[in-house]
């Protein structure tokens, strides 16, 4: 087994897999503070000498503040009121914008171009949503559901592999033929008969992927368990009477854990584009849920407005090369070999 420090140290070696992570990790950590950043609720607050917080605070109406309505406060327009005065005061995040929130204030029917003016920094959507906002929030849903759907499928597809390589027999051919069969199962024809009776949700459709997507990692366990299963520590394990559970827990999994770790970010890669395809298809998340692949569908819809469609394209690029740098890194890290090709 490959110590981890070693490893670390090995990984770092390696400029643009290390690099990667780091911005990669930026991006995540960014996504998962969007509030704080993409927002149209002010963060700070401060009106007749009291200070409110209403990123964190539920609906504050709208004549708390002196304006002239009880719905909550739009807190652009507040803020255009504060500026002629001296006393209040508030600050906004550095977009102001939710991710669903329409804004028909720019003059221009959507889709709006990029203005710094009107803070749309990628311009809107053609509902007149804001580009960067939905980018970064649709970011946040992919990386959760790629992480969540690569928990549920390796759970289930290192649990069954281990344990076909381990006890082999009928257990092994029977899942060995219900993985060919479920295998040939077309998964675009489940997804749109389950979209056809149920909206399509975060945790539905972890099921559904998850459902045909543990079957890969099982195969690659199965093989390597069945050669760890053969070596003399696992014959001496059986020897002192350790159960099965604890044999494949304790010995063989930590042994065979590498053609887990190589394939984790490849499957991150995989959850997302699975994610932005189903979107782009129509049989993905419910709208207005921030989506990459809803906004690839409006750009290819609206070529008259190029940014829709260079910026999730771009978003997308750099996530994916970003994801496979860090697995180029992470194989070589498992390499056997001294040398490198990623460096």
């Amino acid at each position: 087994m490959l110590d981890p420090s070693a490893g670390w140290h090995k990984f770092k070696t390696i400029k643009r897999a290390h690099y990667s992570l780091l911005i990669l990790t930026t991006l995540v950590l960014i996504s998962l503070a969007a509030e704080l950043l993409v927002n149209s609720k002010a963060l700070v607050l401060r009106y007749q000498g009291e200070y409110y917080f209403p990123v964190v605070s539920a609906q504050i109406p709208g004549h708390k503040f002196g304006l002239d309505y009880e719905y909550e406060t739009n807190y652009r327009q507040l803020e255009k009121l504060f500026s002629q005065q001296e006393d209040n005061w508030l600050i906004m995040p550095l977009i102001p914008f939710n991710a669903t929130e329409n804004d028909f204030d720019t003059g221009i029917y959507p889709p709006a171009p990029p203005s710094f003016e009107d803070r749309h920094y990628l311009g809107t959507d053609s509902a007149g949503r804001d580009v960067l906002a939905r980018l970064i929030y649709g970011f946040r849903i992919a990386i959760l559901f790629s992480i969540t759907l690569l928990i549920v499928e390796y759970g289930v597809g290192v649990l069954i592999g281990c344990y076909m390589g381990f006890r082999g027999g009928w257990f092994d051919l029977l899942f060995q033929r219900l993985i060919e069969i479920w295998s040939n199962i077309p998964f675009l024809y489940v997804v749109m008969i389950m979209s056809s009776i149920i909206t399509p949700g975060f945790w539905s459709l972890v099921m559904i992927m998850a459902l045909f997507g543990w079957m890969a990692i099982t195969w690659y366990m199965r093989t390597a368990t069945y050669k760890e299963a053969s070596r003399d520590y696992v014959l001496a394990a059986k020897m002192m009477g350790a159960s099965p559970g604890r044999i494949i827990v304790r010995h063989i999994l930590p042994n065979a854990i590498s053609t887990v770790v190589t394939f984790i970010p490849f499957s991150v890669a995989a959850g997302i584009t699975a994610l932005t395809a189903l979107d782009f298809l129509g049989f993905g998340l419910p709208a207005p849920t921030p989506s990459w692949g809803e906004l690839l569908k409006q750009g290819v819809d609206h070529l008259e407005s190029p940014w829709i469609l260079l910026s999730v394209t771009f978003a997308l690029s750099s996530v994916l090369l970003l994801v496979t740098f860090i697995g180029e890194g992470i194989r070589e890290v498992f390499d056997p070999k001294h040398q490198t090709y990623y460096e």
